[in-house]
């Protein structure tokens, strides 16, 4: 989750820069300005970055927050799919990967 909140914080940092490495899309359903998504990878990273850091302190919270920021994360990837396909398409795989990391995790949780 580190890897993948700093990988998506990075996505929304080059994304409010306005870098050159995003297709531009002509009527898509979900029509949001390079700077607005920007903004919702930025935020979006952070977060999951700092649930991943609580996973390493063994917080029961961050196992529940992980898997619902996966799956929101999941969600903007998909919406993200016109602008960078591939990377979208393997963010949405390792996010299913960590929902299933999260689900099946061996071990008593500690509070």
């Amino acid at each position: 989750m580190i890897f993948s909140g700093i990988m998506t914080l990075l996505e929304g940092i080059a994304a409010i820069a306005k870098d050159d490495v995003f297709l531009a899309t002509r009527n898509y359903v979900f029509e949001f300005s390079l700077t607005g998504w920007g903004w919702i990878h930025l935020i979006l990273g952070i977060f999951i970055m700092l649930a991943g850091f609580a996973l390493f302190k063994g917080a029961v919270w961050a196992r529940i927050v992980g898997v619902l920021l996966a799956g929101l994360s999941m969600i903007a990837n998909f919406m993200w799919l016109p602008h960078q396909p591939w990377w979208a398409l393997l963010f949405i795989a390792l996010d299913a990967l960590v929902i299933w990391a999260l689900c099946v995790a061996p071990g008593p949780l500690r509070d």
